[in-house]
């Protein structure tokens, strides 16, 4: 299947990471900022670059071409509604992560909170994040790209398992070398290989005899299938057009605000937390979360989007759980010499970007906030140096300890789609403490402890006492969770003085801090309404670029220009907002 040119373009391309990891791997060994943060000097290109990436796993391509091919191009809205919640951090938590100074997500948990409940709650997430959420990712992840080898090469399931630990490897490899600037460095290399393989697959197969082109597609699609937006109703999903009940309307409709999701957590988190606090300024975390925020949704779907709708015409003898194959079959189907190996690398690429940094990201909490801060402490060594280097030894181990936990529960995953609902359904409710523990003064270690916890028991009932299927599921959830963490906050005391004042002083949030704020007489720091402007005008700015790009891909021009003069519009509004919010001026440097 693989010609000799195919098989030159995957070695060069493995080597090639091998080298970049290499490259950076002093610089990485010598503290834990350098390995985890690249020593916060990270342009924010390359910042946001690497989220995009990291975004863009194996699975990405299979999932969006699931869903076209069962819902036509409103079935994107499944994660196109995400974008909310990814802009609200652009705005409201990009800089306030990077003026932190703080080097993981979990640590912030001891600076915002104190005492006891602050201690545990920050282990308990270091192995709860760090361990049991990576490895799911990982596994899923993993999950991808054995149905990827295992179509493309026509081999059994258990030989491409072999193939994707020798990849895992390779990149824990890399990963453990170079810490975060060889992660980043080779993210940005890798995402643009991804797109170039997956905008040549859609050019392909688009042009090929069966489809013929623009026209040919139409006229061979329901017109449903092109439909920009979903169906409002009483019904369920079926067809060619995604058809929402109202209550999953809103379910789907209010993911970003309630429930934790990896790559779009509410307030910031996670690895995207972590490029953020990597910048180099304030300024350049809002850059490089905008960035990531616009490429997301309007550079990458077009192109899965394009095969997608090409394979319900090409593969309809696929049946609803095999649809995301018929992405891999016109790889196998469409693609000669050399752009095969191109293909394949593309999909590598995209595995291994998410693959090192879930690997780094990870590792960062078991290392600064388990290994560092309850097991060997600063001051159980000699010096701050030999402190360093131990640390940036342990992050090397645990990224491969990580590695070998993730191949383990790669076979334990049977299905990714239920991996996703376990996932949604178990973070809901916790969303508004992660959002508000910026902006609330009352939220304490109790209120995230309990947001934290309580959609586990919550779930349990709903899905084996009360037997609820989601949305209902999932209401249940959030409700139950809210009125948990919101009673526990009220009847637990504030955080203590000292550690309030600590947090503003150097974080000044806005929103309700006037108790902290006049004890320490210090003068507030704007209002919010600007910001919610930025928000709202850059998400429907997103929104409008993302529409219009396809209504010119499929030659409707009328909407196309619509949609841009739409997009024209709420980027005027989004720079008069951005003038009066000042959120891109005067923040200072932090290195």
């Amino acid at each position: 299947m693989l010609q000799s040119i195919d098989w030159l373009i995957i070695v060069a391309y493995f080597l090639l990471s091998l080298f970049i990891g290499l490259y950076f791997s002093k610089r990485a060994g010598k503290n834990l900022s350098e390995f985890f943060l690249g020593g916060r000097a990270m342009p924010w290109y390359l910042a946001g670059l690497s989220m995009v990436a990291t975004t863009f796993a194996a699975d990405t391509p299979l999932a969006v071409n699931e869903l076209v091919a069962q819902h036509g191009v409103a079935g994107n809205w499944l994660w196109w509604n995400m974008l909310f919640g990814g802009m609200l951090t652009t705005f409201f938590f990009a800089r306030l992560w990077r003026r932190s100074g703080i080097l993981t997500e979990v640590e912030l948990i001891e600076f915002r909170y104190s005492g006891k409940p602050a201690a545990w709650l920050r282990g308990f997430k270091a192995v709860y994040l760090g361990v049991f959420m990576n490895c799911i990712i990982i596994g899923w992840v993993n999950v991808a790209l054995i149905t990827i080898l295992r179509v493309f090469f026509n081999i059994p399931e258990s030989e491409a398992l072999w193939y994707v630990a020798g990849a895992m490897l390779i990149t824990a490899f890399y990963s453990a070398l170079s810490g975060l600037w060889g992660v980043t460095v080779t993210d940005a290399v890798q995402f643009v290989i991804a797109m170039t393989g997956c905008i040549v697959l859609a050019f392909l197969v688009l042009d090929s005899d069966k489809i013929g082109g623009i026209a040919g597609l139409k006229n061979q699609l329901p017109a449903s299938s092109l439909d920009f937006f979903p169906v409002i109703g009483d019904g369920s999903s079926a067809g060619t057009v995604l058809t929402l009940s109202v209550a999953s309307f809103f379910a789907y409709l209010s993911i970003w605000a309630f429930s934790w999701y990896p790559g779009a957590e509410p307030g910031g988190g996670g690895y995207v937390a972590q490029r953020m606090m990597s910048t180099r300024t304030e300024k350049e975390s809002i850059y490089a979360t905008l960035f990531f925020q616009m490429a997301h949704y309007c550079l990458r779907p077009w192109p899965w989007i394009i095969v997608g709708l090409c394979t319900i015409i090409l593969y309809p003898e696929l049946g609803d759980t095999d649809k995301k194959l018929g992405y891999v079959m016109a790889m196998k189907d469409f693609l000669p010499a050399g752009l095969k190996g191109l293909l394949l690398v593309a999909f590598l690429a995209a595995y291994m970007s998410t693959i090192a940094t879930q690997l780094n990201w990870g590792s960062s909490y078991l290392v600064n906030d388990l290994y560092k801060r309850f097991i060997k402490p600063p001051e159980k060594f000699s010096s701050e140096e030999k402190a360093q280097r131990s640390y940036v030894a342990a992050g090397r181990t645990v990224t491969f300890l990580t590695m070998a936990i993730g191949l383990f529960v790669t076979t334990q995953i049977t299905t990714i789609s239920g991996v996703w609902s376990f996932v949604i359904e178990c973070g809901a409710g916790l969303g508004l403490v992660l959002i508000l523990r910026w902006y609330w003064w009352r939220i304490n270690a109790w209120s995230e402890i309990t947001a934290t916890l309580t959609p586990f028991a919550a779930y349990a009932v709903s899905k084996f006492v009360l037997h609820l299927e989601f949305p209902q599921s999932f209401f249940f959830t959030i409700g139950i969770t809210t009125a948990a963490w919101v009673i526990i906050t009220f009847l637990t005391k504030p955080e203590k003085e000292e550690t309030l004042h600590a947090f503003y002083k150097k974080v000044q949030p806005q929103g309700c801090w006037n108790p902290v704020r006049l004890k320490l007489n210090m003068q507030k720091t704007g209002s919010l309404i600007p910001l919610f402007i930025c928000w709202i005008s850059a998400a429907m700015m997103t929104y409008s670029v993302l529409f219009a790009t396809g209504y010119f891909i499929f030659q409707e021009t009328s909407k196309a220009w619509m949609w841009s003069a739409g997009a024209l519009t709420f980027f005027f509004v989004f720079r008069m907002a951005v003038k009066k919010s000042g959120v891109f001026e005067n923040q200072t440097e932090q290195h």
